[in-house]
């Protein structure tokens, strides 16, 4: 055996990891073990007929563990420092006692399906914090840019205990009514002194939100964003709230500043205290998981579709006739739906 042979033969391989169970995951995620925890989200996640039914046993089982948290929705505009408000209050939180999860939804690589933004690289406080857990997950191109299995996600933190959800979107759009219907309560990030106000913003994304947050309110700008606040709050005036019992408004905040975040976590708990005794609470929860079944329902049938031997073997040459203007579309799709 060469030299260079035997150097190949002493390399240690990496020990593979042992298969887990499904009593290892139930057990390991309510003992709170991260590592745990991170592996049964990427079996959620998993497209995998086999982890897709370990999965949903899995989900069964830790459901009576759910629901324990105050569920936040964060979306903005290009550059409102989404990211480093929530690094910031996502510490002072740990720092109070809570338990984080930080779901940061980043906008898929079109080449890859991989995430682009690696928020969890851009925490780098908060990632050191023992009572927070960051999870970068693509959105596979979905609506609003929330992931697919976003939901089960946040089951599965939950149950390993903890009680404050942060959910990061990839921006606003009309279509951010997704991340509405899977949140308890929904922010959306504004900056001031970028011209007019309100150019660019679309009044359905101003109208599902809970709080109206003018961020950057520091330093010298601290007047321009109490100027915009004002301004947005004539604006939501003229507005139907998007909660029951929850007057919507706009109030200004700084990452860098802790008596803001003191102030801007007050009032997300104030809506959780007034909602909850009101109802409204438990009622959007329970709207929301009937939803979530009806959306998966329609996702299932798609899939079962396209799976069908039939549509398959039909699918090509039709959807070619369609393409070279030879057959109507509403004829197409009867012939393929005939076919079944």
């Amino acid at each position: 055996m060469s030299g260079v042979d035997q150097d190949k033969s002493k390399v240690k391989r990496p020990a593979k990891r042992r298969k887990l169970t499904l009593d290892d995951y139930e057990k390991g995620i309510l003992e709170r073990n991260v590592g745990i925890l991170s592996r049964a989200i990427t079996l959620v996640e998993s497209n995998n007929p086999d982890h897709e039914a370990i999965a949903q046993q899995l989900l069964t089982r830790i459901l009576p563990k759910t629901g324990n948290s105050i569920r936040v929705g964060i979306t903005g505009v290009p550059g409102a420092g989404k990211s480093t408000l929530i690094e910031h209050l996502g510490s002072q939180l740990c720092k109070t006692g809570h338990r984080v999860a930080v779901l940061a939804v980043d906008p898929s690589s079109s080449v890859t399906g991989g995430s682009i933004l690696g928020d969890k690289t851009r925490m780098e406080t908060l990632v050191r914090e023992k009572n927070a857990y960051i999870r970068p997950s693509p959105s596979a191109g979905s609506l609003g840019g929330v992931g697919r299995k976003s939901r089960e996600t946040m089951l599965l933190c939950e149950a390993a205990g903890f009680d404050v959800i942060l959910v990061e979107t990839v921006g606003v759009g009309q279509n951010e009514i997704t991340v509405r219907s899977m949140v308890d309560f929904f922010l959306l990030i504004m900056i001031a002194g970028a011209g007019d106000e309100l150019q660019g913003m679309k009044k359905g994304v101003i109208e599902i939100a809970d709080l109206l947050a003018v961020n950057k309110a520091d330093g010298d700008n601290v007047n321009r964003a109490k100027l915009a606040s004002a301004e947005y709050d004539r604006v939501l005036a003229f507005l139907q709230p998007a909660t029951r019992g929850w007057k919507t408004h706009c109030t200004t905040c700084s990452a860098f500043a802790t008596d803001t975040l003191d102030a801007l976590w007050r009032k997300i708990e104030d809506f959780s205290t007034t909602t909850r005794e009101s109802g409204a609470f438990d009622e959007r929860r329970r709207h929301q998981s009937i939803e979530w079944m009806n959306a998966m329902i329609e996702e299932e049938l798609l899939n079962r579709f396209h799976r069908d031997p039939k549509v398959q073997q039909l699918l090509p040459g039709i959807r070619a006739q369609v393409e070279n203007q030879t057959l109507p579309a509403a004829t197409a799709v009867k012939r393929i739906m005939e076919s079944l």
